[in-house]
């Protein structure tokens, strides 16, 4: 009954020091997690991302690449990055296109650039018949928009942020909605409020290692290891034991990426 990581990136600065230890340990059952973990999305942000992402996936058996370009990214996307992205994404170790989507938190990129390179990279899902993993901050009414326009791609929506009405409406496309450390939070009581709406079949727990750790290890460096306590409160919240939160959301992530 091992928990499934569905977002991490052990590709992150963060784990250059000790990134192989960690890795070569992961799955094993620990003091912080004692059910282990099966396996782990590795999620890319930008070509070189991609790249290490896929690299991770051929050296490890229990981690699957996803490559994408992140919305903060978008504004680097030049000719020839579509070829490339392409070309990654159509490799035997990447299981889905992302993280792609729209952040008009920060705004790094251009809104419009955003759009443009999420619609290219929807087309590719579409193409290649992977699943996508969104990110939406801020930005949910033209992150439904757009989805909109690819009825035939479905995928997650990662570190959920809307609202129930939002959830019934991904539902009804056949997105599933992850879950992280963030509904552990003590200010998160709206997106607490949203579990209980998510069916058995579309629920996904994750990290966003080295982001976003749980309560009680809030400030820390986030890993896998530390999604037992996700995977509580989504049991508390739920109301099915911790155990079968890991069984159910283990099978949802191996039916969406195909495992």
């Amino acid at each position: 009954m091992p928990l499934f990581d569905s977002h991490a990136h052990y590709d992150d600065e963060k784990f250059d020091c000790d990134r192989d230890e960690l890795l070569s340990r992961l799955t094993e059952p620990c003091e912080e997690n004692p059910l282990g973990i099966a396996g782990v999305i590795n999620c890319a942000s930008d070509l070189e991302t991609s790249r290490k992402s896929l690299a991770l996936a051929e050296k490890y058996g229990y981690i699957s690449a996803a490559v994408g370009v992140h919305p903060h990214e978008a504004d680097s996307w030049e000719t020839d990055t579509s070829d490339a992205v392409r070309r990654l994404a159509a490799h035997e170790k990447c299981v889905a296109v992302g993280e792609i989507g729209l952040d008009y938190h920060y705004d790094f990129s251009p809104r419009e650039k955003q759009k443009e390179v999420f619609r290219y990279q929807l087309a590719l899902a579409r193409e290649l018949g992977k699943p996508v993993i969104i990110h939406d901050r801020e930005a949910h009414g033209d992150t439904m928009e757009i989805l909109r326009e690819f009825p035939e791609v479905t995928g997650v929506l990662h570190a959920f942020s809307g609202s129930a009405e939002m959830v019934r409406e991904l539902v009804k496309m056949g997105y599933y909605i992850a879950y992280g450390g963030s509904v552990t939070f003590k200010n998160a009581d709206r997106l607490a409020a949203t579990v209980s709406e998510v069916p058995d079949d579309r629920l996904l727990i994750e990290t966003d290692s080295p982001y976003l750790a749980p309560v009680p290890y809030r400030g820390r460096r986030n890993t896998s290891a530390l999604m037992y306590a996700t995977a509580v409160k989504l049991s508390e919240l739920r109301g099915p034991a911790v155990s079968e939160i890991a069984n159910l959301t283990r099978e949802n992530a191996a039916r969406l990426f195909n495992l």
